[in-house]
């Protein structure tokens, strides 16, 4: 695959015309990693001048700052912008809501002020600019719901861009009961990710998960690589994992596309 280091590119010479920030998850999570293929599959298909920053990218602090740890949040936010800061990065692409959000509103007092789209975003900016096209392909005619990821949804208002681009696939999309800025949380935002939840009668994510079997989708479409550790878990739990997919939107259009 092609995917070039900021550092390759400052060597030739070369300022690529985004940075795809591709955060923890997407770096080292196995399942995750399939979000970011596909992303990059699409990136050079649509010809995006791009690269990442490889081992000079640390995490955004994200998970240090939800649990409460001030100090070590501001070191890793520091150590970014220092980074970024000297590739003169103008603006940065990522797949994961907690790194968007971070990234966009918090690093500015910090010093680091970036144009920042999460991947839904920018997918729906390279359609609108006829970058390329998406069809249903496989999925024309499927039944498929989206959750919203808090930091995209309620936290950015986000909620238009990941459902133009699962439309575009020819399917039926339907809304869970509590969907948009009126949507649940799967359970791993504000550092609950790396931590078992606390005792009580059950897990947010199945609960999730339960209204999303409510409506009975073919396929549950995420845009976070958390969300869908946490809803492919809640499928595992209902035993429902042969008959419905948990999906990041960029892995459907990879797929519909044969990418």
């Amino acid at each position: 695959m092609n995917v070039p280091t900021m550092a390759e590119l400052t060597a030739q010479g070369i300022q690529p015309e985004v940075l795809f920030w591709v955060g923890c998850a997407g770096s080292f999570d196995d399942r995750a990693k399939k979000i970011t293929k596909a992303f990059v599959k699409i990136l050079n298909k649509a010809e995006v001048n791009f690269a990442v920053l490889g081992t000079e990218e640390g995490c955004t602090g994200d998970p240090a700052k939800r649990a409460g740890n001030e100090f070590l949040f501001q070191m890793q936010a520091m150590t970014n912008i220092e980074v970024m800061n000297a590739y003169e990065i103008k603006k940065v692409v990522t797949a994961c809501p907690h790194c968007f959000n971070t990234i966009k509103n918090e690093y500015p007092q910090l010093g680091g002020k970036y144009e920042v789209m999460h991947h839904t975003q920018f997918l729906k900016s390279l359609l609108d600019e006829g970058k390329i096209s998406i069809e249903g392909g496989s999925y024309k005619g499927k039944r498929i719901t989206f959750h919203d990821p808090c930091y995209l949804g309620r936290a950015n208002c986000v909620y238009e861009a990941p459902r133009e681009l699962i439309r575009k696939l020819e399917v039926e999309l339907v809304e869970m009961k509590r969907c948009k800025s009126n949507g649940l949380c799967c359970g791993a935002g504000g550092a609950q990710m790396f931590k078992e939840p606390e005792k009580g009668t059950k897990d947010i994510n199945v609960e999730r998960t339960e209204e999303a079997l409510e409506i009975k989708p073919d396929i549950i479409a995420t845009g976070c690589p958390f969300c869908n550790t946490m809803m492919t878990d809640g499928i595992k739990s209902k035993e429902k994992e042969n008959d419905i997919e948990v999906l990041d939107i960029v892995e459907l259009i990879a797929n519909a596309q044969d990418l």
